[in-house]
C-alpha cells in the first residue's frame, strides 16, 4: 500500500479508550482552529485573504524577485532514481515537516514486477515494513522483501505536488488559503488556512495532507523560499543520482527544458484536465 491510497489516513484505534483519546485530539484541535477565526464567516475570511494577496505589488510580496518573470516547472527522470530517500529527508529538514512515517511533502513510492504476475506490488516510505527497516523515525527506507522474489522488474517512482495549471485545490478552498502564483506555484496562505481538508480530499494525487502541529494543510512548495533567491529545492540537491530536474519554462537553457526536449516525457493523469507541471521520463501507465 503506498502513501497516499489512504489520503493520509492513519492507522486505525483498535480500541474504545484509544477512539475517545483520538475524539478528543480532534476536538480539541478544531477548538484551536476555529477559535483563531471566531466571529468571523467563512466570506469574511476570504475576503481578507484576497486583500491580503491584492496589496502585493505587481511583483510579488518577495523583494528582488519579480513573480511574473518565471514559469517554474519539475523534472522526474524515474530511470535514474535509486530509492534512497535523501530527498525525503532533505525536505522534512528543509521546510520543517514533522519527523514521522505519515507526513510528507514528498515521497518515493517502489514498483515491483514479480514474474507471471501483470500488476504491480507498489509500496512507500510508509509502509510498515518499509518503517521497520528504517528503525528511526529521522531516516527513510526500503526493506528487501524481495531479496528471494524473481523480479521481472522494478523501478522507484519519486512524487510530490504537480502545482498544476487548473488545480482543484484552489477551487475548492473556501476561504481562498490555496492560490496559485502567477509562476505558477500553488502555495498555502497558513494565516487563513481554516483546516477543512477540503483541499486534502480535492488532490487527485494525494500530494497534500493535514499538519496535526499546524492544524493546517501542507504540501511541497518547490520550496519556494529557495527558488525566489535563485537556489534549487533542497529535493533536487539532495538527490545523488540526478533524478530530479528544476527550472524555468520560459529560459530555453534551464535544466527543465533540456530535460523535456530530450525525453519522452508525460504527466500524472492528464485525463483530469488539470494540467501538472511535474513531468516524469521513464515510468509505466501503472503509475498514476
Amino acid at each position: 500500500m503506498t502513501r497516499r491510497n489512504a489520503m493520509k489516513t492513519q492507522p486505525a484505534v483498535s480500541d474504545r479508550r484509544g477512539f475517545l483519546r483520538s475524539c478528543a485530539k480532534t476536538l480539541a484541535a478544531a477548538a484551536v482552529l476555529f477559535g483563531a477565526f471566531a466571529g468571523r464567516s467563512l466570506s469574511a475570511i476570504a475576503k481578507a485573504a484576497a486583500a491580503a494577496r491584492a496589496a502585493f505589488p505587481a511583483t510579488g510580496p518577495i523583494p528582488g524577485y519579480d513573480w511574473t518573470k518565471h514559469r517554474w516547472a519539475f523534472g522526474v527522470d524515474a530511470t535514474k532514481c535509486i530509492g534512497c530517500l535523501r530527498c525525503a529527508e532533505a525536505c522534512k529538514v528543509e521546510n520543517h515537516v514533522p519527523f514521522n512515517p505519515h507526513e510528507f511533502r514528498t515521497w518515493v513510492e517502489r514498483y515491483v514486477y514479480l514474474e507471471g504476475e501483470e500488476k504491480p506490488h507498489v509500496d512507500s516510505q510508509d509502509d510498515p515494513g518499509d518503517v521497520a527497516a528504517a528503525g528511526t523515525p529521522l531516516n527513510y527506507r526500503f526493506d528487501d522483501r524481495y531479496r528471494n522474489a524473481k523480479v521481472e522488474k522494478a523501478f522507484f517512482v519519486p512524487k510530490l505536488c504537480n502545482h498544476c495549471e487548473n488545480p482543484p485545490c484552489v477551487q475548492v478552498c473556501p476561504v481562498g488559503a490555496t492560490y496559485k502564483t502567477p509562476d505558477g506555484v500553488v502555495l498555502i496562505d497558513k494565516n487563513y488556512c481554516i483546516g477543512c481538508r477540503y483541499c486534502v480530499q480535492a488532490c487527485p494525487y494525494g500530494a497534500r495532507y493535514f499538519n496535526e502541529d499546524t492544524h493546517t494543510a501542507d504540501k511541497c512548495t518547490w520550496c519556494y523560499h529557495r527558488i525566489t533567491k535563485g537556489l534549487n529545492p533542497a529535493c533536487v540537491e539532495a538527490c545523488p543520482a540526478g533524478a530530479r530536474i528544476f527550472g524555468d519554462l520560459d529560459d530555453a537553457a534551464s535544466p527543465i527544458n533540456e530535460f523535456i526536449r530530450s525525453h519522452p516525457v508525460r504527466v500524472l493523469k492528464p485525463w483530469t484536465g488539470n494540467g501538472p507541471h511535474v513531468y516524469y521520463n521513464g515510468i509505466d501507465s501503472e503509475v498514476s
